[in-house]
C-alpha cells in the first residue's frame, strides 16, 4: 500500500488552521481580543521561525476548549469551517488528493495542529487517516492537556513510525507534501519528498537535494 502523506497548514490549505482558529475565537468574542491575539501571533511567528515550544502552544490553544461541552464545540467548529477553513481550500489541492485516491493510495494528513481543529477538515478532504496532537478528554470534556507525543518536527516521524508498526505498513514508494522546514525530518524519510509553496529555508534544502517543488495556490 502506497502512502500519500500531506501536511495540512500552508500545504493543502492556503493558510494555517490553528492560527485561524485563534482568530475565529477572537472575532467571536470567545476569548479576550487583545491578550489572546497577541499570544496567538507570537506563537505563529515562533512556528514560522522554527522556535515553537509545542507543549506551551498546545496548552495555550487547547485552554478555550475546556469552557464548552461537546455540542457547543461542534457548533463552533461548524461555524469555523464555514468562515475560516472553506476560504482556504484550494482546487489544486483537491485535485492532487483525487489523483492519489484514483491511484489507490492511502491518504493521510500528519499535522502539528490538534485533532479537535483538524479532525473535521481531514474528514471533509476524504482522508483515510489523521495523525495530530490528541487533546485529552475526561468525563466527556476537554481538560486542556494532551495525550501522547505531539506530531511536530521529529514527533511526526515518531508518530508515523508507531502507526506503521501498529498497522504493518511501510514507507516504500511513499509521498509526503509539505511547505515547512519544520517537516524536514519526515521529508527526508519518505521515497518522494515534495515541497509545496515552501518557506525559504525548506526551498533552499529542497534545491540542494533536488526535491520536486510545486505550488497548489489557485492564483
Amino acid at each position: 500500500m502506497t502512502l500519500a502523506i500531506f501536511d495540512l497548514d500552508g500545504t493543502l490549505l492556503s493558510g494555517d488552521s490553528d492560527y485561524n482558529w485563534g482568530q475565529f475565537l477572537v472575532e467571536e468574542g470567545i476569548v479576550d481580543a487583545s491578550t489572546y491575539k497577541a499570544a496567538n501571533d507570537k506563537f505563529y511567528q515562533d512556528y514560522l521561525s522554527g522556535k515553537l515550544d509545542i507543549y506551551e502552544y498546545l496548552a495555550f490553544s487547547l485552554a478555550p476548549l475546556t469552557e464548552f461541552n461537546q455540542t457547543q464545540l461542534s457548533d463552533l467548529h461548524a461555524q469555523f469551517m464555514t468562515k475560516k477553513i472553506m476560504p482556504m481550500m484550494q482546487e489544486k489541492a483537491i485535485d492532487l488528493i483525487k489523483k492519489h485516491r484514483d491511484q489507490g493510495h492511502f491518504l493521510m494528513i500528519i499535522t502539528a495542529t490538534n485533532e479537535f481543529v483538524t479532525g473535521p477538515i481531514s474528514q471533509y478532504l476524504g482522508m483515510d487517516h489523521l495523525i495530530a496532537p490528541m487533546p485529552e478528554i475526561k468525563d466527556g470534556k476537554y481538560t486542556g492537556g494532551i495525550t501522547g507525543i505531539p506530531s511536530f518536527q521529529d514527533g511526526k516521524v515518531t508518530r508515523l513510525k508507531a502507526w506503521l508498526e501498529e498497522t504493518g505498513n511501510s514507507l516504500e514508494d511513499s509521498y509526503f507534501y509539505s511547505d515547512s522546514h519544520n517537516d524536514l525530518p519526515l521529508l527526508e524519510l519518505v521515497s518522494h519528498p515534495i515541497i509545496v509553496d515552501a518557506d525559504e529555508k525548506l526551498t533552499q534544502v529542497a534545491t540542494q537535494k533536488g526535491w520536486l517543488n510545486i505550488s497548489l495556490r489557485d492564483s
